[in-house]
């Protein structure tokens, strides 16, 4: 059974310090956990997820409530293998993922709306938070 995709906010993000957390340049660098420990739930997840495609390099191990948003780095119920192939892709979510971030940065939405609509589903974050 594939892990449930909740989604979890990291407690030391909040709307009050964006300006001293995700909204500096390389912010999320200092949050990543590593690849050894991303791997292993990698691996493990596309046996769960049943994914024909077991090539791990086609794969990236992403945060459902990314960094860039908050979210929380180690939770695996924030963590799944997302493809990089298909019609909603790992890539496709990563500029999703940067347009909510600059919009919180710019103070155009909330902390709390971006992560509302990322968590609830990526491929409509944007048309339900107004910016896209």
């Amino acid at each position: 059974m594939p892990r449930a995709r909740r989604g979890a906010y990291n407690p030391d993000v909040t709307q009050s310090n964006i300006q001293s957390t995700i909204c500096v340049s390389g912010w999320t660098a200092t949050v990543r956990p590593p690849t050894s420990y991303t791997n292993p739930l990698k691996a493990q997840g596309v046996i769960d997820y049943g994914y024909a495609d077991t090539n791990l390099a086609d794969y990236e191990e992403d945060h459902l409530v990314p960094l860039e948003l908050g979210g929380a780095p180690r939770a695996t119920g924030n963590l799944w293998p997302e493809p990089y192939s298909g019609s909603q892709t790992a890539h496709s979510k990563d500029g999703v993922e940067t347009k909510l971030k600059n919009a919180v940065c710019a103070g155009t939405i909330t902390l709390s709306a971006a992560r509302s609509a990322i968590k609830t589903n990526w491929t409509t974050a944007l048309q339900v938070t107004g910016i896209g």
